[in-house]
């Protein structure tokens, strides 16, 4: 990581850019897969360091409405515990703000509480979900 980080709302990102951020923590990246869906989201931030290299992301996607939700929340391994992610977090739910929204939701693996709640400032609340490929 070089330099101070930068946090842009709808940065440039490339496809090849998402891919080795979610390698760079371990992750399985989906080739395409941001080409794919960025169009349907309301926006989302990027995090640069000074060298330009993608370091953070979260996507916000929304209902049109009130409503919106983060997801893929991704910082890159070496930059973890700096405040990335909730720097990425803090931006994105400023511009959902901004965009009319009322509402904020995130759904985590077990283990991220302590991010989304202490750090993000998010509240438990009751929430359902269906496993779609569960279905029969």
């Amino acid at each position: 990581m070089s330099g101070e980080i930068t946090y842009a709302w709808r940065d440039l990102i490339t496809d090849e850019e998402m891919v080795d951020l979610v390698r760079s923590h371990g992750g399985r990246p989906a080739v395409g897969w941001w080409d794919k869906i960025q169009e349907y989201s309301l926006g989302w931030v990027g995090a640069r360091d000074g060298g330009g290299e993608l370091v953070g992301f979260v996507n916000v996607a929304w209902d049109g409405g009130d409503h919106a939700f983060l997801i893929d929340t991704k910082t890159r391994g070496t930059c973890q515990r700096r405040g990335v992610g909730t720097a990425v977090v803090r931006l994105a739910a400023e511009r959902a703000r901004a965009a009319g929204c009322e509402w904020l939701h995130v759904d985590f693996d077990e283990g991220m509480g302590e991010f989304y709640f202490d750090a993000c400032g998010f509240r438990s609340t009751e929430a359902g979900l269906i496993h779609l490929p569960s279905l029969r």
